[in-house]
């Protein structure tokens, strides 16, 4: 009911630029959701928002506990055990219940945040990046209490001596031992994988250890019935819908418009996309290779505004593992062979794209402040080129939009990172935007201590291209974050669906035939769902895809030899681009950047203004980054500036 409700608010909030116009308020003041806390410990950045959640939800943990421990005591009093040894298998196996109990309530959210369209974080603004985190928590606490609740019940069944049959045990009516012992399994083994030194160093193994969800939900319904799986019942059933549409969207086969190979080891990829696909300038999409691999999905920001043009969509991507390395040498082959092959052999050779997203934000959030910092590391510049595209376009079109200060730095090990700057064309874009943008750009080269090369010998050695062309396939717009309508009645229909077949269930099997099993009533209800996503999510699904082809037929013709020639004219233009950005960029070799003189004296020259402050990078950075925020707030005196903190980065 509450994704019902969700739908609802983004159908009539629609396109609009309401949001962003409500914010340009009087003076500066305190967001929750942009004031760091915490800066530093395992749960990296929170913000104050943040910790009021994280505290009322451990508040009610431990208040549960409490309360079923003397509610445990009581009832054993009752029962007048005189064996003490009874007595305490007794009393671990009911503390152990209520563990599993207050378990299901946190699994009751677990796969609510990584249902990367879902309509719950997009009606409050929370963009699946930031929601990983809340499943990282939630996952942790779910499986100590779990695992709590299997502890103690196998230490009384063994204090009781019938360990092994209790274990072995698959009740009709009632719990069934067995399932819920396979499903902890399950869960305890995508639990290890998924702490922090295991996931960096094997994060394959984590990825492909946590397709065992699957195992962990189907013998979870078999071990506790379909009546209490019902509590967890709603948020499974939305990441179910989530993932079915996500498969279809990833079906699809995406051109590859262009690929650049830049000397610092990154690279741009140009995808075609349908002209009613939308998106933020703060998205993200997932990416896959099939020439590379057909199991391997790696996230990506975009690197282009959704104003740039209707057809296209770009990422920028770091050359740092295997698959990256593969991607460059598959370029680079490329690259050589294709002067002298014929077109034919060529079209067999393009690499072959499929794409999941865009999802991100739903709102703009970029535009809602007058002063912007934006701090990037490395490839942590990707989403700002993005920002700074959108917003001179719209400043272009004489759109609304708030940012008339920004402050780009960007911290890099080597100077050969430098051209990634060449991507945006902010001339072209918008003539003369220094009369109507302070720009300004402070680049750090950490690992030089002066230039290594001079700017016309880095000139000849830009970068490496290849343009395989258009063939007509474009990205699905079956995306989550998509069109709302779309997105909306899927989910209702989807729901409706599960109604009308548990209720057939049940009117013409489970009451005639006087079903009894729980065990089999929750692989019915399983069934029940998995059968509503597939028939009635299905019909939706196909009739959203007719709709996308109709539409994608009236686009025009020469939309696909313009966006060739804007691509050549792209390709012409970058090293006018680079000499553009150098004109604003100033470039310290040697140093890295000192935020409390940087965040400090833009203070002064800005006023009391807020800040919006969003940093892209490593861990440490948006350390570095908060820390500075959270101490020029604590610290603001009068009407000076405040700063608010925002992060841009995704982390696994």
């Amino acid at each position: 009911m509450i994704a019902f409700l969700a739908i609802i608010r983004l159908v009539l909030s629609g396109k609009d630029e309401s949001q962003v116009k409500k914010t340009a308020n009087k003076g500066p003041s305190f967001r929750l959701w942009t004031f760091p806390v915490l800066v530093d410990g395992p749960f990296g950045v929170v913000t104050a928002a943040e910790m009021i959640g994280v505290i009322l939800f451990s508040v009610y943990i431990i208040w549960a506990v409490i309360m079923y421990s003397i509610r445990s005591v009581d009832r054993l009093s009752s029962l007048h055990v005189q064996d003490m040894k009874e007595k305490s298998a007794m009393l671990l196996e009911l503390t152990g219940r209520r563990f599993g109990f207050i378990g299901l309530t946190c699994l009751a959210f677990l796969f609510i945040p990584v249902a990367r369209g879902s309509v719950l974080l997009r009606a409050i603004d929370i963009p699946f990046e930031h929601a990983t985190r809340y499943h990282v928590w939630l996952g942790h606490t779910t499986m100590a209490l779990f695992s709590l609740h299997g502890l103690f019940y196998v230490i009384g069944w063994a204090m009781r001596g019938c360990l092994v049959e209790e274990l072995i045990e698959w009740k009709n009516v009632g719990i069934a031992h067995l399932p819920g012992v396979i499903s902890l399994a399950a869960g305890l083994l995508m639990w290890v994988t998924s702490l922090p030194g295991v996931r960096r160093k094997k994060f394959e193994l984590f990825l492909y250890t946590h397709q065992l969800y699957v195992v962990f939900v189907v013998f979870l319904a078999l071990h506790v019935g379909d009546f209490i799986f019902m509590m967890v019942g709603a948020g499974i059933f939305l990441f179910m819908l989530d993932r079915f549409l996500r498969f279809f969207q990833s079906r699809k086969t995406v051109d590859i418009l262009s690929a650049t190979c830049f000397p610092c080891g990154t690279i741009e990829l140009v995808l075609s996309k349908p002209a009613n696909l939308h998106y933020n300038a703060l998205g993200w999409i997932f990416l896959q290779i099939r020439e590379l691999s057909w199991l391997q999905w790696h996230p990506f920001s975009v690197s282009s505004s959704p104003l740039d043009g209707k057809h296209h969509v770009a990422i920028l991507i770091k050359v740092l593992g295997d698959w990256t390395e593969k991607l460059k040498g598959h370029i680079l082959n490329l690259s050589v062979e294709q002067p002298e092959m014929e077109p034919l052999l060529l079209h067999n050779r393009i690499l072959t794209a499929s794409v999941e997203g865009p999802y991100g934000h739903e709102s703009p959030y970029h535009l809602t402040y007058e002063n912007l910092i934006l701090v990037a590391g490395g490839i942590g510049i990707s989403p700002f080129l993005a920002i700074l595209s959108d917003i001179l376009h719209r400043i272009n079109d004489s759109r609304h939009c708030l940012p008339r200060n920004i402050l780009i730095v960007w911290a890099i090990k080597n100077s050969d990172e430098l051209p990634l700057l060449e991507t945006i064309e902010m001339e072209a874009i918008c003539p003369l935007y220094s009369d109507k943008l302070n720009l300004e750009i402070q680049t750090f080269v950490t690992r030089e201590s002066q230039p290594s090369l001079e700017e016309g010998k880095r000139a000849k050695t830009m970068h490496t291209s290849i343009s395989p062309g258009f063939s007509g396939c474009r990205m699905s717009s079956l995306a989550g974050t998509g069109n709302v309508v779309w997105s909306g009645l899927y989910v209702i229909i989807s729901t409706i669906g599960l109604v009308i077949i548990v209720a057939l269930l049940d009117i013409f099997y489970i009451n005639p035939f006087n079903v009894t099993y729980w065990w089999y009533k929750g692989l019915l209800l399983i069934g029940c769902m998995a059968a509503s996503v597939v028939i009635f999510g299905g019909l939706v699904i196909a009739l959203w895809h007719l709709w996308e082809r109709k539409t994608s037929l009236k686009e025009e013709p020469e939309d696909t030899t313009k966006k060739v020639d804007m691509l050549q004219q792209h390709e012409a233009s970058l090293q006018k681009n680079l000499e553009e950005a150098r004109s604003v960029n100033t470039i310290r070799y040697g140093e890295r950047p000192d935020f409390q003189e940087i965040f400090g004296s833009h203070a002064k020259s800005w006023g009391s203004v807020d800040i919006g402050v969003i940093v892209c990078g490593p861990p440490t950075l948006q350390s570095s980054v908060a820390k500075e925020c959270r101490r020029q707030n604590l610290q603001r005196r009068g009407h000076q500036a405040i700063f608010h903190f925002n992060s841009h980065s995704f982390d696994l």
